[in-house]
């Protein structure tokens, strides 16, 4: 990657992907594009709809990229609200995507989710190939990409690479409409209220992973041996799993005053019912080296350090 174009640059992942591939790799190699602008960017940005293919190639071609890291889409409860425009945005945002690659002969990324699996794919050690009949829109948006992504290696032969990322969990972004986003606004709540109310059920596991990791593993993976790649586009990864009342005692071990009860969500509890309590990451271990370095404990003291200095400078 000498040159890269990223899409969805303001979301949940995107606003972060952006500023460490600019640290990696220079602030003027990295073109980031959204649907909406904000005054505070730094660096090369243009305001893009991906539903918008030529304006898409007119600015890949521009500015030279030869890697397109793919990030915009509606996330899973977001998307069940509103599932034709997340379909029409999710695939047709992806197609012109791998479109532009094809024609202009780039490296491809872009994440797939545990929310491609469904409620008949294995619970615990989720492999990674295996049934996957998801329920939501989200999902069926997630296996249909990968296997879109697939196709175009197959047939095109084009360098597309990919992950299945569990719940995110970071202090730069606030929750943005996702299933797992319980374990992100639980801290922000801990510390600005001293207790939070879980619309996720007690005993419900997801996996989950700290947003440093999550950069790193795509990276990682779009700078590995192509050679040593057998699965490209779906990896599993994973760094942790736990369940609503785990986070809450590792929370209380430093905010001993903080209580949390729960409000179970109907819509984001069978999504959450429906997904893998753990996955299997051998395989992205095994051909590109895939390894977190944040557990619960760890990140847990991470996230409510940098956090309440966020906090308290908002506050300012």
């Amino acid at each position: 990657m000498k040159k890269i174009m990223v899409t969805g640059a303001l979301g949940q992942i995107g606003s972060e992907l952006v500023e460490k591939l600019r640290h990696t790799y220079g602030v003027d190699n990295v073109l980031a594009t959204d649907i909406r602008k904000i005054d505070q960017h730094e660096g090369p940005f243009e305001v893009l709809d991906v539903t918008d293919g030529k304006r898409m190639h007119a600015l890949a071609h521009d500015f030279g990229a030869d890697t397109m890291i793919h990030m915009a889409a509606l996330l899973s409860a977001t998307a069940e609200k509103n599932p034709v425009f997340a379909w029409n945005l999710n695939m047709g945002g992806l197609m012109n995507a791998l479109e532009v690659a094809r024609e202009l002969d780039m490296q491809f990324f872009t994440p797939s989710s545990i929310g491609a699996f469904g409620p008949s794919t294995p619970k615990d050690n989720t492999p990674q190939d295996t049934l996957q009949r998801p329920t939501t829109m989200y999902g069926v948006n997630k296996v249909a990409g990968e296997l879109l992504c697939d196709y175009y290696y197959t047939r095109y032969r084009l360098d597309t690479r990919g992950v299945r990322f569990p719940g995110l969990i970071s202090y730069v972004t606030p929750p943005g409409g996702g299933t797992t986003d319980y374990a992100v606004d639980i801290y922000y709540k801990a510390i600005a209220e001293g207790r939070y109310t879980s619309y996720i059920a007690e005993g419900t596991f997801m996996d989950m992973m700290y947003m440093p990791d999550a950069l790193q593993a795509i990276v990682d993976l779009m700078e590995a041996d192509p050679a040593k790649l057998i699965h490209r586009n779906a990896f599993n990864i994973s760094a942790m799993s736990f369940e609503p009342s785990q986070i809450a005692a590792e929370i209380q071990k430093h905010i001993p005053s903080f209580t949390m009860d729960y409000d179970v969500d109907p819509i984001r509890q069978a999504i959450a019912d429906s997904w893998p309590n753990a996955i299997d990451s051998s395989a992205a271990i095994e051909e590109w080296g895939f390894k977190a370095s944040y557990d619960l404990e760890k990140m847990t003291v991470d996230m409510l350090e940098k956090l309440k200095v966020r906090l308290a400078q908002n506050a300012i």
